[in-house]
């Protein structure tokens, strides 16, 4: 039975997309292709787990086609790759959505309604958005497994980051500590500091000079200046530098004196105040100085310590007085600095009156109940009115946000459990420098300068939807037990366990072996980043499941996200590979850059500032979209700014012209098909044309970069070169080949035939070779692509992406052909380029074309394709010549001024003029002979002044009307006379285009013969006498009788009115 090729003459991708999803549905294509892999060497792959509360966005898009174009292109080149879909389960962003419903306010309402049942409600609403997810990265043509996925609720994950944690125990890297952090009052829990540092915002607050009074001298009094008044109340201590200048100065009448800096001391008073300075000294003079408390609330628990002047040589000069105030229990450097000085002490009771809402508490009796930046005014006002307030102004800074509730950070001390991250921090740098990222920036800067500075992290959260810290801990927290596993908890407690969250656990106590009666687990639970950090294990249950398989794969082959995830998921990993195993978690990662809206703004949905993710794939498809994004800075880890009419453009230039090539050779196979009644089979052996030789050794080039770049990750620089593709295989080996790739089958042409079939062979291989190379970028498009190449190329595969990535093929790799064909196509462009300038089309044949250039190695390349640029650009005769002379052209310099003044300074402009209005053509003969020239006895090179080619139109001898154009290694001339005898040859192909436009209008296949009808044409005129003296050629080059005149009576089906030059010509198909 003949085959049956089935294609749409116009091309609609989103239809074509959602018929192959449902394709791969119907087949289960996805996990054919994981079977199909088993036994082939595994290629590892992380994917990092989002919430489900919230919808993807283009962010998550980018990130996931990039994982997608990887994991696919490792699978078609030889490897088993697992690709199983993760969800963050736990942690604030479920929490802050269950408290916003639920009306929350902080811990004691949900110990009020109960810990069992607040964690049901955060339960229910973690997959909210979990089957749009899945809609939208299915329609993005992203493979992975989400059925069977990880969700770090799972109590198999949960057991693994128990795991993690406990062997971290083992090596002495756990503590518990007090230490200011980060806090979230919207959120009532503490932050990591990389996430504190995710939501800046620039505000206003007030700046005070606030007076201390010592105790010596209640007159002379230290002047500090703090931004966060509420902290005042907790003051302890005053700092200033050792060694630099203060003063005591005083207004003329007052016996106040003020120690601020030297410096400072003009910015306490109004301009053209009278200052007396009353005593200059070092700031190490007043080390040890006593002052009198602006408040006394825990003036009760000074034991000598409290409310002194300290030294410390982080004071600073370019803001402030240089009085520092100290409030060690909201500020780090505060609480180092005065543990230092032993104005505090690690086991003391800590000074910090503000509860987890932000309120004061009753210890600081005036302001309790008061959210703390509220409380600045009435603090203010307070210390004017006892004549302490020297000077209030307000200051605009940028100021931490949290990034869930979009409330104020406050720096508060927390009693947390600690990773003691500082003490391996060398270990980090060199498993660091093992790994490999794109773009190579981020991690040697960004990435190594965040490890260089690394803080011990703070893992644990005040809060109840999360992994529980599995800790069991007597009273006095000398007694800890840390269970690894589920097994381990039943074991010490007796009891059976089949859910690891706080309601299930939280009351089972563990025997204490010290005598300390029993152990109970501590309230917290892990940071959800410890639980990100811990997937590689816990999404495979390690080490109670699969050891071996995980131990022979790890570190992951590859991992990819945003950048911000450098503060977060790549450095979780990290700490936690290194801990363990002093491992990198993953050897390949690619960093990629943000999403921003068209305007350069963060995308925002209330502005509406950026089109809906799924409309831009219903209008363009998802595989135009996903090329525009891997074609965007944002994979080499910039920013983007999204234009949809990107997304359009991608479509115009790679997937018609690509789809034009593929009905092109189908139309052709269907003719052979037709007329030799038999299947057509793509067979290259022994291809001897040599544009058939050029396009297959053009197309097994582009593997080979490919391949190259692509085991680089550098998806950046593969995706233009693909694009790039199509213009040259349809504008060049289509075009010029068009006429032998449909010759028709006629008695005694058998040369004929095989050099048509050899051609159809080629452009069938190569498309063959560029859509299995494409699949893993475009997976839609060339599985619809595959389902009639795959005849023709007589494949078993089912599926293209159960193929294999193309391999090079060498033997057809022929560099002097690429050179050949590259000089032919520079010519070509530039006569199609004067042709436009000139507005004369293609189908009027022109004399001559003259091309210029110095090297014989060119012009030989170009003469051997003479006959091509003939055809291609439509002339009677194609010249080659390295006479500058006798067609006039001239070089001409074109420095780069930029280089040359970075390396000459101010001879640049000596050495410039000269290039501008001296340089003789011998000197620019030099430059492209040697590569440099001596310029005013200055050695000037071929990179730092261009050579370009100009012609002067006076110097030019031939005859006839020419047009010159030059590009960076030619200059070609095209003789643009057009006599009687070119101008009815270019009406005769004017004539064949017209007929066959009405054929394609008509729908109708090439072979099908057909009879038109010729209604009008304007009389006596030369078009009428070209059709006349040109019918048969006409006829015979359309495959359409030609008839003058319409019949009388006859109805027309499909006609065509057109203008050629000044006259018109009408044609017809009748209905039959």
């Amino acid at each position: 039975m003949p085959r049956q090729y089935v294609y749409p003459d116009d091309v609609k991708l989103p239809l074509i997309e959602e018929e192959v999803l449902e394709e791969w549905t119907r087949n289960d294509t996805f996990k054919k292709s994981l079977k199909l892999s088993e036994g082939r060497p595994h290629y590892t792959f992380y994917d990092g787990p989002p919430f489900a509360t919230g919808l993807p966005h283009y962010g998550h898009i980018l990130a996931g086609t990039i994982k997608d174009v990887v994991t696919r292109y490792a699978h078609q080149t030889g490897h088993h790759v697992e690709r199983r879909f993760g969800w963050d389960t736990h942690g604030l962003p479920v929490e802050f959505e269950v408290d916003k419903t639920l009306g929350i306010k902080g811990p004691a309402d949900v110990h009020k309604m109960g810990i069992a049942n607040y964690n049901k409600e955060c339960r229910a609403i973690v997959m909210r958005y979990a089957t749009e997810w899945r809609i939208t990265i299915e329609r993005l043509g992203r493979w992975i497994d989400f059925d069977n996925d990880y969700k770090t609720l799972y109590p198999t994950f949960m057991e693994s980051v128990w795991w993690v944690f406990s062997e971290l125990v083992k090596k002495d890297l756990v503590y518990r500590g007090v230490k200011v952090m980060p806090f979230s009052t919207g959120c009532s829990t503490p932050l990591s500091n990389f996430e504190a540092g995710q939501n800046y915002k620039d505000v206003a607050d007030p700046a005070a000079f606030v007076a201390f009074q010592l105790v010596e001298n209640p007159n002379r009094r230290l002047v500090a200046w703090t931004t966060t008044p509420w902290t005042l109340p907790s003051n302890l201590a005053l700092c200033v530098h050792p060694d630099l200048d203060y003063v005591a100065v005083k207004e003329p009448g007052s016996d106040v004196e003020l120690v601020v800096l030297e410096s400072a001391a003009k910015s306490l008073f109004k301009k053209g105040t009278k200052i007396t300075t009353v005593e200059k000294f070092k700031g190490s003079t007043l080390k040890d100085k006593k002052y009198i408390p602006l408040f006394d609330y825990f003036k009760s628990q000074d034991v000598g310590q409290f409310y002194r002047v300290l030294n410390g040589t982080f004071v600073t000069t370019d803001q402030g007085t240089g009085v520092v105030h100290q409030a060690p229990y909201f500020g780090e450097i505060d609480y180092t600095t005065c543990l230092e000085n032993g104005v505090i002490t690690k086991n003391m009771k800590v000074v910090c009156p503000v509860d987890e809402k932000g309120l004061f508490t009753s210890e600081v009796t005036d302001y309790e109940g008061q959210y703390v930046k509220d409380a600045d005014k009435k603090i203010l006002k307070d210390l004017k009115d006892r004549g302490l307030l020297v000077k209030q102004e307000q200051v605009n800074h940028s100021y931490p946000y949290c990034w869930r509730s979009d409330t104020p950070l406050l720096y508060k001390a927390v009693p947390s459990w600690f990773i003691n991250v500082q003490s391996f921090v060398p270990q980090l740098l060199k498993n660091n420098e093992q790994t490999f990222w794109v773009p190579s920036f981020v991690k040697d800067k960004r990435f190594a300068n965040w490890l260089r500075d690394a803080r011990d992290w703070a893992v644990s959260r005040n809060r109840f939807w999360g992994t529980p810290i599995n800790l069991w801990v007597s009273e006095d927290f000398e007694e800890i037990v840390c269970p690894g596993s589920i097994a381990e908890l039943e074991e010490l407690t007796g009891e059976k366990i089949t859910d690891l969250h706080r309601e299930s656990i939280d009351h089972l106590t563990i025997p204490s072996r010290k005598g300390k009666g029993t152990l109970k687990r501590v309230s917290e639970v892990f940071d959800c980043w410890f639980e990100s950090g811990s997937m590689p294990y816990a999404s495979q249950h390690y080490p109670f499941e699969d050891r071996v398989k995980f131990e022979e794969n790890f570190p992951a082959d590859f991992i990819a996200e945003g950048i911000d995830q450098t503060r977060g998921w790549f450095y979780t990993l990290l700490v936690l590979s290194t801990a363990l195993f002093d491992k990198p978690p993953f050897k390949n990662l690619i960093c990629n850059g943000l999403i921003l809206a068209g305007d350069g703004a963060k995308m925002s949905k209330s502005k509406k500032n950026y089109p809906d993710p799924l409309e831009v794939v219903g209008k363009h498809g998802a595989d135009a979209l996903r090329l525009y994004l891997i074609n965007s800075p944002a994979v080499r880890g910039d920013n983007l700014k999204f234009s949809e009419d990107g997304v359009k453009e991608v479509v115009k230039t790679v997937f018609l012209p690509w789809y034009n090539a593929y009905r092109f050779f189908l139309q052709g196979v269907r003719l052979y098909e037709d007329e030799h009644q038999t299947d057509f089979v793509i067979n290259v052996d022994g291809i001897e044309n040599t544009m058939d030789k050029w396009i297959l050794s053009f197309t097994n080039s582009l593997v080979k970069f490919v391949r190259a770049e692509m085991n680089q990750y550098h998806l950046y620089a593969v995706v233009a070169p693909l694009m790039k593709y199509f213009e040259a295989l349809t504008n060049a080996y289509i075009r010029l080949n068009r006429k032998r790739l449909t010759r028709k089958a006629v008695p005694g042409d058998d040369k004929g035939q095989a050099d048509r079939k050899a051609g159809l062979s080629t452009l069938g291989h190569v498309l063959v070779i560029i859509t299995r190379l494409m699949a893993p970028f475009t997976p839609f498009f060339c599985e619809f692509l595959w389902k009639n190449l795959k005849l023709v190329s007589e494949t078993a595969d089912e599926s293209i992406h159960f193929a294999m990535i193309p391999e090079v093929e060498t033997d057809l790799i022929d560099t002097d052909v690429e050179r050949r064909v590259s000089a032919m196509r520079s010519v070509i462009d530039i006569v199609r380029v004067l042709r436009e300038h000139k507005s004369i089309t293609a189908r009027y044949p022109l004399h001559e074309v003259v091309v210029v250039n110095r090297s014989q190695q060119f012009l030989d390349d170009v003469a051997s394709l003479e006959e091509y640029i003939r055809l291609e650009s439509n002339v009677k005769k194609v010249t080659v010549s390295s006479d500058k002379e006798k067609y006039g052209v001239l070089l001409k310099a074109d420095p780069d001024f930029k280089l040359i003044g970075k390396r000459l300074g101010g001879n640049s402009k000596v050495v410039g003029a000269y290039l501008r209005n001296k340089v003789t053509q011998a000197e620019l003969e030099e430059v492209l002979d040697k590569g440099t020239v001596n310029i005013e006895g200055h050695d000037v090179t071929a990179e730092e002044v261009r050579v370009v080619y100009t012609v002067d139109p006076a110097r030019l001898t031939q005859k006839g009307h020419w047009e010159p154009k030059a590009d960076s290694q030619s200059v070609v001339l095209l003789n643009t006379e057009v006599d009687d005898d070119l101008l009815k040859e270019g009406l005769a192909r004017e004539i064949v285009a017209r007929v066959q436009g009405l054929r394609k209008d008509a729908g109708m296949f090439p072979l099908t013969p057909a009879t038109a009808y010729v209604t009008f044409v304007t009389p006596n005129s030369t078009l009428a006498e070209v059709l006349n003296s040109n019918l048969q050629s006409v006829e015979s080059l359309t495959n359409t009788k030609l008839v003058l005149g319409l019949p009388e009576g006859a109805k027309v089906k499909h006609s065509n009115k057109s203008n050629v030059k000044e006259d018109e010509l009408e044609l017809a198909f009748l209905e039959v």
